[in-house]
């Protein structure tokens, strides 16, 4: 017997997170609509979630690596800098696309039910797979190298799940005040941009005096970037376990204010879109 679905006044407060697995394939069609949509209306499709990493990643090597002299961790300048656009690309295009994910479906979100967070968590999914691409830029890299991790490359799965906790949880606060406030769309490619030049990307985190290394913790990407290089560099890589603490703690910080923040708004998005 068909298993029927009864929407009833009150049903969205007391099942929402179970009715977050009912959905479920909703979330997938989203996920794969988004990931179709945006290779096919490109002129060079997969290549260009290639291209843009491969190019920043030849900048930041230029600058920082040749020019400001940099130091690189015992590693090529190439691969340390690779290891930190892996998460900071995932985590900007995240940004970029859950912000967007509730404007862009306005029309379902006004004439069906179904829990809102699938919206901006597809968006999410999507953006990995950008990051699942990219990851074939830093195998190229360590082939040309001759470049071999070391044990510690078991325990990256842990940093992709705090990369993805600090993408929710982030994500979740700019699609909420996108929706609410409209000027968000123009703040987020500007957090975008400014985030890339105060994280670690195209250079270490350990170039920062040790006075300011906490502070600069602050900053949720830090952690997630040092976590990446330590897994994936290894030999001489250290972690700042302090700041590593203080970085993960307000990623969680973020993960739980930004699913409380977007339940808390969840109900005035179909009046407000």
């Amino acid at each position: 017997m068909a298993e029927k679905l009864i929407i009833e006044a009150g049903r969205t407060e007391r099942h929402y997170w179970a009715d977050l697995w009912r959905y479920r394939e909703l979330f997938y069609f989203l996920a794969w609509r988004d990931i179709l949509v945006r290779y096919k209306q490109t002129v060079v499709g997969v290549a260009w979630a290639l291209i843009r990493p491969f190019l920043t990643m030849v900048v930041f090597t230029v600058v920082f690596g040749k020019l400001g002299k940099f130091p690189s961790e015992g590693v090529p300048y190439p691969i340390m800098v690779f290891a930190a656009m892996l998460p900071w690309q995932f985590f900007a295009n995240s940004l970029s696309e859950a912000s967007n994910s509730l404007v862009g479906n306005a029309n379902l979100i006004s004439k069906v039910y179904f829990p809102r967070l699938i919206i901006p968590s597809s968006a999410i999914i999507t953006s990995f797979v950008d990051f699942l691409i990219s990851g074939v830029i830093m195998v190229a890299l360590m082939a040309w190298y001759q470049f071999v991790p070391g044990w510690r490359i078991f325990t990256l799965p842990i940093f992709i799940v705090i990369a993805f906790a600090a993408a929710m949880g982030v994500g979740l606060w700019l699609t909420a005040l996108n929706v609410k406030y409209r000027d968000f769309r123009y703040i987020v490619p500007f957090i975008v941009q400014f985030g890339l030049y105060i994280s670690p990307v195209g250079f270490s985190s350990s170039v920062v005096p040790e006075k300011w290394r906490l502070l600069y913790n602050l900053n949720p990407m830090v952690g997630v970037i040092d976590g990446f290089r330590w897994a994936i560099l290894g030999g001489d890589v250290r972690i700042f376990w302090p700041g590593f603490l203080i970085s993960n703690g307000l990623v969680l910080v973020f993960l739980v204010t930004g699913v409380w923040y977007f339940r808390r708004t969840e109900k005035t998005f179909a009046d407000v879109i």
